[in-house]
């Protein structure tokens, strides 16, 4: 454990760290992997009595996603216990990601191997060889013959629909059989997670809510489960239940492991509620715990979980105009050069999104318009994301007067596109389409054609809003509805941008350009009281904000004349 402040500033220094030293907490930091206020995890088994607290370590460390240190200790557990089918049964479930990626072929290989292994070691008890049946199920189960709609996670495309409902099958006759063990309704209940994440087309989200139901249950019986308060951010992770997570995402920020994804996954519920200290403060501790593993294991490359973690809190930075923090994160994430895992897709996702967002977020359409695409191997994998980097081409021509500028990036964004041939990618293929749209739209709108501009940002809108932000994104570039409130405040129909913008902000709640959108229509349509309410919250969220905004002073100046305003009428009437 780390226990000075010099060795955490010397580690960071190693590392490359963009965070001012005043950001760094100079208290005892644990160690990757430490369980800080985790309460005991409980799952006996039949193998030697010297490998039972470490084996429900890796437990713990399986339940908050950090698969590759389970992994290193269910290995030791098999190395101390060589006839411990459950610690090969451990090693196959790291390889597994229900609702994550799923395995590459040298990983499904890896788990099928070790399954092999727990299965010939005949078991100990009926309830070791009922896990290992489960997921042995997984791993032998066929894919589908035809293609299906893929779900989608934080970190890409989820696995074959068809493995994972017979896992939950299986693990549902194992509940049945053992109503009371806790771990064994905790890992059924994560099944029926991942069959939700896996099944793309139920707009009810009938089976994580199925799951909630279960978990919530659980987290009663024990607070402190790191799997239980887990699962239940991720059944809630929807804008229509994002407020029944929150509870969850608080308990969990102060109990979760130091592990990257755990440290990060509370602020996905405060960003979708707009708490953005919140999720400024999770995802500063989640980058640090990514720096501090890979220091650790001695690499030169930056962790994909690190830069997640940074494209949330440059996210959460922008929507409190502290540009000057935000832009800090743009500065380190322009040096990686080498990602691990190598061709990632969460860390993909963030080198493209980090600059176009800052850009974007400020409306410095000018850097927008020229922003450098990194030469980085990731786009050949995943073409879709540097056509992000287009997106900001395009709007940033259409707004400085490009016009044929942005048809050229717009028709990249096309090539690119195109060029993204695996259907589990389909989703940034549709959203592609609805970005293009609005591209044009703003160059039909600079060319004079501002209804049509307008009904096609309103139909592109309207497809956005039900395609819903992918979970590797703390939020849409630019919500379509907030720039056809724009463009209707531009075209001077104040009333139908207040509305737009009003719709927006129930779907990205604390949004910077949403808020200040709706107030600036809110004052132009003569609603002064929901201006001043918009205002005031905008002024309340950028208390920590440099003041480099135009924005800013234009909020500042109309709360100081509403104030003025009844000091005035006060003596008039003192006067009389």
């Amino acid at each position: 454990m780390f226990r000075h402040c010099h060795r955490i500033i010397f580690l960071i220094g190693l590392t490359g760290c963009f965070l001012a030293l005043d950001d760094i907490n100079c208290a005892t930091a644990p160690e990757p992997g430490d369980m800080r206020g985790v309460g005991k995890v409980e799952f006996p088994i039949s193998c030697a009595p010297a490998v039972q607290s470490e084996f429900a370590r890796g437990v713990a460390l399986l339940h908050s996603f950090f698969y590759e240190e389970a992994r290193r200790i269910f290995t030791a557990v098999a190395e101390r216990d060589p006839k411990c089918a459950m610690a090969q049964w451990g090693i196959a479930m790291t390889w597994w990601h229900p609702i994550w990626t799923p395995p590459t072929p040298d990983e499904m290989s890896a788990g099928k191997a070790a399954i092999e292994k727990a299965k010939a070691m005949n078991p100990g008890t009926e309830r070791e060889r009922e896990f290992i049946r489960a997921l042995n199920i997984y791993y032998n189960s066929p894919d589908a013959r035809t293609a299906a709609a893929v779900g989608q996670s934080c970190h890409g495309p989820v696995g074959p629909r068809d493995r994972v409902v017979a896992y939950e099958t299986a693990m549902r006759q194992l509940r049945d059989k053992y109503p009371d063990d806790f771990e064994v309704q905790t890992f059924h209940a994560f099944a029926v997670l991942a069959v939700g994440y896996a099944t793309l087309d139920d707009a009810t989200l009938s089976k994580q809510l199925e799951a909630a139901a279960i978990l919530e249950k659980l987290w009663k019986q024990n607070p402190k489960h790191p799997g239980v308060v887990h699962y239940l951010i991720h059944c809630y992770d929807y804008p229509q239940f994002a407020q029944r997570g929150l509870a969850a995402a608080q308990t969990y920020d102060s109990i979760a492991p130091w592990v990257p994804h755990a440290l990060h996954m509370p602020s996905h519920i405060f960003t979708r509620l707009g708490m953005w200290d919140e999720s400024v403060a999770a995802n500063r501790a989640s980058a640090e715990a990514s720096r501090a593993y890979a220091a650790m294991r001695h690499r030169d490359a930056t962790e994909a979980e690190e830069l997640h973690a940074l494209d949330y809190m440059a996210y959460s930075y922008l929507q409190e105009a502290r540009d000057i923090e935000a832009r800090k994160i743009v500065d380190f994430a322009g040096t990686v050069r080498k990602t691990n895992p190598e061709l990632e897709f969460s860390g993909a996702y963030a080198l493209a999104a980090i600059p176009t967002r800052y850009a974007f977020e400020r409306n410095d359409w000018a850097s927008a318009a020229t922003l450098t695409v990194p030469k980085l191997p990731h786009w050949s994998s995943f073409p879709f994301m540097e056509a992000l980097i287009e997106y900001g081409h395009a709007l940033g021509r259409a707004h400085t007067g490009d016009h044929d500028g942005a048809r050229k990036s717009i028709a990249r964004m096309r090539e690119l596109r195109d060029a993204t041939k695996d259907p589990k990618f389909d989703y940034f293929k549709r959203h592609l389409d609805l970005q293009m749209q609005a591209a044009s739209a703003w160059v039909a709108a600079a060319e004079g054609k501002k209804n049509e501009a307008i009904e096609t940002l309103r139909r592109a809108a309207d497809a956005e809003d039900i395609l819903g932000k992918h979970p590797v994104s703390p939020g849409a570039f630019v919500p379509i509805r907030e720039q056809l409130g724009t463009l209707l405040l531009e075209v001077g129909q104040a009333k139908e941008a207040q509305r737009e913008f009003e719709a927006a902000l129930k779907i990205y709640p604390g949004r910077f350009r949403g808020l200040y959108g709706a107030a600036l229509a809110a004052e132009q349509a003569g609603d002064k009281q929901n201006a001043s309410r918009y205002y005031a919250k905008l002024a309340a969220q950028t208390t920590k904000s440099g003041g480099s905004r135009d924005e800013l002073n234009h909020v500042r100046e109309f709360l100081a004349a509403q104030t003025k305003a009844p000091n005035s009428r006060d003596v008039a009437n003192s006067r009389k």
